[in-house]
């Protein structure tokens, strides 16, 4: 497998922590793939990119659906790149997709959030811009209420990147991603794929698996349309 110039791949830790109402922390390794969506690596069992695992109309292409985000926001973009797990062996799991859109104005950046319903939302950050409100029901232990503070700087040799929720003056929940880049290549891919087996999969699993232990702990689930 030979991926195009501009691809990556991302070693990293994804990290989760709760301080309110119920303290909770974990973390765990994975990897992710830096693309290019003009220029996208072939389809392989261990790395596969679909309209279909993210949001938009999944008869377009992954570019084509970002463009008519980004046209609702009057907005063109020329190069965009996407930070995000690959289908691996039929699953995918994708908490967050990163956008880099390079733009006449400068680099806007889009979030794609995914939950563990199948629901997907986008938010946009202009440049300079850092915050967003939070528009959509990721946990069923929080509402909708509060903003988020996101650190999301375009990728280099590191990767750095952050999600804070904010209430009331308060971070009750903050999220991280720290990588190395390494090349993308059949040697690289396989020796992570090794390291990490069905990363997707795995992740998912242990979203899930935290979720019921907050719920035997006693942290009460908030209804849809509620707030804590």
């Amino acid at each position: 497998m030979s991926a195009p110039a501009e691809a990556a791949l991302y070693e990293c830790v994804i990290t989760h922590v709760r301080s309110a109402p119920v303290r909770n922390a974990f973390g765990h390794r994975s990897y992710m793939w830096l693309v290019d969506l003009d220029r996208l690596p072939r389809n392989r069992p261990l790395a596969a990119f679909h309209a279909r695992d993210h949001a938009g109309d999944p008869a377009l292409s992954i570019r084509e659906n970002v463009e008519v985000f980004l046209a609702a926001c009057g907005i063109v973009a020329g190069r965009i790149r996407m930070l995000t797990h690959a289908r691996v062996l039929g699953h995918v799991f994708n908490p967050l997709t990163v956008y880099w859109c390079d733009t006449a104005d400068g680099v806007v950046v889009v979030a794609e959030v995914h939950n563990t319903y199948g629901g997907r939302h986008r938010y946009l950050l202009r440049p300079g811009e850092s915050e967003v409100a939070k528009e959509f029901r990721v946990s069923p232990f929080n509402g909708v209420d509060g903003h988020y503070r996101l650190s999301l700087p375009e990728p280099g040799e590191r990767l750095a990147l952050s999600v804070v929720l904010h209430r009331e003056g308060q971070p009750p929940f903050v999220a991280g991603l720290r990588g190395r880049r390494r090349p993308a290549t059949a040697a690289w891919l396989y020796r992570l794929a090794a390291r990490y087996p069905m990363a997707p999969l795995a992740g998912s699993v242990r979203i899930r698996r935290q979720g019921i232990s907050l719920y035997l702990r006693g942290l009460e689930t908030i209804p849809p349309g509620g707030s804590r």
